[in-house]
């Protein structure tokens, strides 16, 4: 496991803050102790940047090294709390979901949640700078489009199996 200080680290971030259907989802990761295969490692980047095809194999693969907490926020909670605490609550959710107890939470961007139990720092651009956070960001990303994916057989027409719920041109 990543350490920091002798404590385990994990990395966390969220997606589906931007658009217009569908939960907030977190990924927490908590990387291996012996380094990843050098493959798997270099696939990892910013899930914005990573190709479809290689974030669905980085994140099959990635179970089979590290531990990973999922954790949403429901739409009806985006309507209650609004986004900005709906994702707080995701990103609790995901590090509370860790099967390890964490001591550090590296947080993608500069907004820290206030109900974690463990240290936490927040790292602007963290999804391109800290190999946990990438391998959060592709596992949230890879969740959401999947529960999107099977959203749109239940409602077809809203375009959810190729958008996943973010505006696109055809909204405008």
């Amino acid at each position: 496991m990543e350490q920091e200080a002798g404590c385990i680290v994990c990395g966390v971030d969220e997606v589906g803050c931007a658009p217009l259907a569908g939960p907030v989802v977190a990924a927490a990761v908590i990387l291996p102790a012996k380094a990843l295969p050098r493959k798997l490692k270099a696939l990892i980047n910013d899930s914005k940047v990573v190709p479809a095809h290689q974030r669905e194999e980085v994140a099959a693969a990635l179970p089979d090294y590290c531990i990973i907490g999922l954790g949403e926020a429901s739409v009806e909670e985006i309507d209650r709390l609004n986004i900005y605490h709906a994702r707080m609550l995701a990103m609790c959710r995901a590090v509370a979901s860790l099967n390890v107890t964490a001591g550090l939470a590296l947080i993608d961007g500069n907004a820290k949640p206030k109900n974690l139990t463990c240290a936490v720092r927040t790292v602007v651009g963290g999804d391109a700078k800290c190999l946990s956070i990438a391998a959060a960001s592709i596992v949230a990303k890879v969740f959401r489009d999947h529960y999107m994916r099977r959203l749109a057989e239940e409602f077809p027409g809203y375009g959810w199996a190729t958008n996943v719920g973010y505006p696109t041109r055809e909204h405008r």
